[in-house]
């Protein structure tokens, strides 16, 4: 989703959606890896049914990571994603279905948004290539020790990752192989089925994945609490999720990490940039085989049913004039994401996400819909009058927006130039190791008892002060044309300036190049981009209401430009097709990508007598467009002609090779089952049925609903399977059966219902109920993980000696956890609490501290004193009274409690012990010269207990 700040903003305002996931790794047993069993019950306290995989979010960091080193080769690339499916798939371990799909051809107001970035891949590859040639030629000259250059043609070309390219064939043969491989060894792999959906089958990954969904969840043996897990990093999958009204929809994605440090692109080592390298400290070093990465990252559950729960709170609108549907109000703050961004249309320039765009809409949202006499859409269409109202009142604010996102801009950027100039004054004054007057000619430093002559002192003196003077002022003068020029590389000149009046005729005659008093050009732009929304919602909720349809501008209307909408058809042209693959490849692929396209089309890309050599340009305008970073920016790249491409490039198709022509065909998805299926019977008699191969028939695998067809890639029963990538078996006795697999058929009048369905088990709430009375908020426990945890933490005595260290004793902390009633440790057992001071009564036994087998008495959970080791201490049956208690005989000791007291008897049946350190008498009573009772007044007397403290209130 064209939202890069989406998930952030998300997480930030809902951060209860977000739990980390609990992922159990294989064990080292003498150096040898042992694997999970991925069978065993998932270690996050639920069981999912269904994992779908949006495989370009897998493809592009295992083919090109950004924080470790690229594999070498496309082997080492195939197997980095088979260990990324293997650490997923064992972090969800799925029971019923998973879903792996690769983008295919997308629709062109998609493909429009794809050759934006290949075309600025190819360009910021090609500017960093020169940078590298120009900082390493000045740093060898400088005699620093850099690694040895890559060869030439060692680069991955990320573009490549696009469908219909050898790349992605042999992509597609290695998962191929990866399934079977799965299926017939792992144990966690038995009895689910497998779904395949690679780059020849049109449609993004997501999208395809939703619309196996929304088919499936259509049908009557669907079942409504089904476990739905989603991989990918896309923001819009949050949306796609929401929009599902599936109960029971988990997103597994990467944690995000701002600000990661990468690795230098001149030497490879962390912590500074390229612009900065000092090379290596080392010849031992160059090879890069002792640079430290980032650590793996970590993977973690946004939960949508903890977004459902905070969203039916912020849309909750009491006294409506209409009947409230929450599921209704959902799919409205879906549609109003929309004007935000997304990968279709660009987003309206008085919304901003990190000014809090989304908030602002949903404001303006439930103050009209009192006056719209009902919701905005249903089940993916609009209501365009009430969407009218929610634009005319956002329009009326944009002024307002734009100057108050002027002054923030203006005063972010005075305090960085302020910070910027007071770093360099300071690194300025750290690199002033001498004074400016510096002594020189007849009075420059010689060697000792050196005698020599002074001639003329005043005059020379003068003359050094005079210089002292010049060189100041230069430097002066030369800090002064720093900060200018600092300030003005910063500043990025902005002729539109929406922050003052006449902002909307200078943003249509900049952008557009129209004139000022256009005004039928800004309606129909206005229109346009309304159909746009039209087309995105239809896309989320129903499937791709037309191939062909794109926006056809690079920059998006005014919210006051959405006059007279209503009148606009949300209706587009049916029975459209998608590109073919390698047609897709001439629309989105800059020239420098030509390698990955037939040869007789490559050409056309670079012949300068070409019919569509405008498509490609080699150098191109970015526009800010008032961001910072250019890839922010709006590549002002030429929209391709649909009609004109495929003109120039008929001649050319009887000169693709056979290889060639089969990348080009549309596919269908593959279905992998083994003999642990219960329909794996019928499926394998229609393996060796080669009578009715191109026959679809249809069939019912444990609740899911499709027809299947015989793969021409089928491995035999019993058969093998040679692996595609180096180093890796061959599948022996092959268990597996592979179909084309189709998703149920629908007309294209049907329209699927965006509601729950019945029989739904809604999951247990997360967030805590608003309005609990006293009690019931004091019982109430947060689920911290996936599932409400039925372990409790309790304090062991010594858990309590130590709260009580800390806490005040004059007061009652009715708050604090009591200790246990009993606590049992070995062969311990500490016995009932007392309620009030430290009371032992005579014939109680629970007080005694015993070594084997004894009971711990109790402590003042009211004040929470220290717990003593209670009224005596037997070992072998020898009697030892203990620090910490008061007399029994109904006497108060004014000393310190628990202190020598000489009315204490302990049991009523010894007096106390004298305490000697050169022996083991018990005779404590008679209090010797040297331990005398201890007087806290004084703070002198007898020897303290282990671990006293005189400050503490007892």
């Amino acid at each position: 989703m064209g939202v890069p700040a989406f998930f952030r903003w998300l997480t930030r305002k809902y951060p209860s959606v977000i739990v980390n996931c609990i992922e159990q790794k294989s064990t080292d047993v003498n150096g040898e890896q042992i694997p999970m069993d991925t069978s065993l019950p998932n270690p996050n306290g639920v069981e999912f049914d269904n994992l779908y995989l949006d495989m370009n979010g897998i493809i592009h960091p295992c083919t090109h990571p950004e924080n470790k080193p690229a594999p070498k080769d496309e082997d080492e690339m195939m197997i980095a994603i088979f260990e990324c499916i293997d650490r997923l798939f064992r972090i969800v371990r799925p029971r019923k279905v998973l879903y792996m799909a690769i983008d295919g051809v997308a629709p062109r107001a998609k493909m429009n948004q794809q050759r934006s970035r290949r075309f600025r891949a190819s360009k910021e590859t090609t500017e960093k290539t020169e940078e590298l040639s120009r900082v390493r030629k000045n740093l060898i000259e400088a005699g620093v020790i850099l690694p040895p250059e890559k060869p030439k043609g060692e680069h991955f070309d990320s573009n490549c990752i696009t469908p219909g390219t050898p790349f992605m064939d042999k992509l597609s043969a290695c998962l191929h192989y990866y399934i079977h491989d799965r299926l017939n060894n792992d144990p966690g792999w038995k009895g689910i089925k497998v779904i395949l959906s690679d780059a020849n089958v049109p449609g993004e990954g997501e999208h395809k994945i939703m619309n196996f969904i929304r088919k499936q969840r259509a049908q009557p043996n669907h079942d409504p609490n089904t476990q739905h897990v989603l991989c990918g990093a896309d923001a819009d999958l949050i949306m796609l999720g929401l929009a599902t009204h599936e109960p029971n929809f988990t997103i597994i994605r990467e944690e995000f990490k701002p600000n990661q440090p990468k690795p230098c692109d001149m030497c490879g080592q962390m912590g500074h940039e390229m612009k900065d390298c000092q090379g290596l400290e080392k010849e031992a070093f160059s090879d890069g085989s002792t640079i430290a990465f980032a650590t793996d990252v970590q993977f973690i559950f946004v939960r949508l049913n903890v977004l459902r729960e905070y969203l039916e709170r912020e849309l909750e609108m009491p006294n409506l004039p209409f009947k409230y549907e929450f599921e209704r109000a959902l799919d409205d703050w879906v549609f109003m994401c929309f004007f935000v961004g997304n990968d279709f249309l660009p987003h309206l320039p008085s919304l901003e996400i990190r000014e809090n765009a989304i908030d602002r809409l949903v404001s303006l949202y439930k103050k009209t819909v009192y006056k719209t006499g009902g919701f905005l859409t249903l089940n993916g269409d609009v209501n365009l009058d009430r969407v009218q109202l929610i634009m005319s009142d956002l329009g009326l604010a944009e002024d307002e927006i734009f100057k108050r996102r002027q002054q923030t801009e203006k005063m972010f950027a005075d305090r960085n130039r302020l910070k910027k100039r007071r770093e360099k004054r300071e690194k300025l004054m750290r690199s002033k190791s001498a004074p400016n007057f510096v002594l020189g000619g007849q009075y420059a430093p010689s060697a000792p008892n050196v005698g020599f002559p002074v001639s003329n002192p005043r005059q020379t003196i003068d003359e050094m002060r005079r210089q002292s003077m010049d060189n100041e002022n230069n430097q002066r003068q030369k800090r002064k044309r720093d900060d200018e020029s600092s300030d003005d590389e910063q500043e990025t000149p902005d002729e539109v300036r929406l922050w003052e009046d006449g902002f909307k005729e200078r943003y249509y005659e900049s952008k557009f190049d129209v004139d000022r008093t256009n005004s039928d050009f800004r309606h129909r732009v206005a229109l346009e981009y309304v159909r746009g929304l039209c087309w995105v919602l239809q896309y989320y909720y129903q499937g791709c209401p037309s191939w062909k349809w794109y926006f056809p501008y690079h920059y998006a209307p005014f919210a006051s430009d959405f006059l007279n909408i209503s009148s606009l058809s949300t209706k587009f042209e049916k029975g459209t097709t998608p590109f073919r693959p390698l047609e897709q490849l001439m629309s989105v692929f800059p020239a420098a990508s030509s390698k990955h396209v037939p040869q007789p089309w490559a050409v056309l890309m670079s012949d300068p007598e070409s019919t569509i050599i405008d498509f490609y340009p080699v150098d191109f305008k970015i526009d800010l467009n008032g961001k910072k970073f250019a890839w922010q920016g709006v590549a002002l790249l030429p929209f391709v002609d649909e009609i004109r491409l495929h003109k120039a490039l008929e001649p050319y198709y009887d000169l693709l090779t056979p290889e060639e022509r089969r990348r080009n065909v549309k596919g269908m998805d593959r279905l992998y089952i083994q003999e642990d299926n219960a329909k794996y019977g019928l499926l394998k008699e229609l393996s060796l049925d080669k009578t009715n191969s191109q026959n679809l028939t249809s069939v019912l695998i444990d609740g899911m609903e499709g027809k299947v067809m015989l793969a021409d890639d089928c491995v035999t029963i019993g058969g093998s399977l040679p692996s595609p990538v180096m180093g890796l078996n061959v599948i022996r006795s092959n268990q597996v059966i592979c179909v084309k697999f189709e998703d149920p058929n629908y007309g294209d009048d049907y329209i699927f219902k965006a509601n729950k369905l019945e029989g739904v088990v809604e999951p247990p709430r997360v967030l805590k109920p608003k309005h609990l009375e006293e009690e019931q908020s004091r019982s109430w426990r947060p689920m911290i993980g996936m599932t409400h945890s039925n372990q409790r933490g309790r304090l062991a005595i010594s858990g309590h000696r130590a709260l009580g260290h800390y806490t005040n004793r004059n007061t009652n902390n009715s708050n604090a956890v009591p200790p246990p009633h009993n606590y049992r440790n070995n062969s311990h057992q500490n016995g009932p609490r007392q309620q009030n001071n430290w009371h032992l009564n005579q014939g109680q036994q629970n007080q005694y501290f015993r070594n084997d087998h004894s009971s711990n008495g109790g402590y003042n959970s009211a004040r929470y004193n220290r717990p003593q080791n209670s009224n005596s201490y037997r070992s072998d049956n020898n009697a030892y009274p203990n620090y910490g208690t008061r007399h029994t005989s109904g006497q108060q000791s004014n000393d310190r409690p628990g202190y020598f007291t000489d009315s204490y008897l302990a049991n009523n049946s010894q007096p106390r012990p004298s305490f000697n350190r050169n022996n083991n008498s018990t005779n404590r009573g008679s209090q010797s010269s040297r331990y005398q009772p201890y007087n806290p007044a004084t703070q002198r007397g007898g020897p303290r207990p282990h671990g006293y403290n005189q400050h503490r209130n007892y």
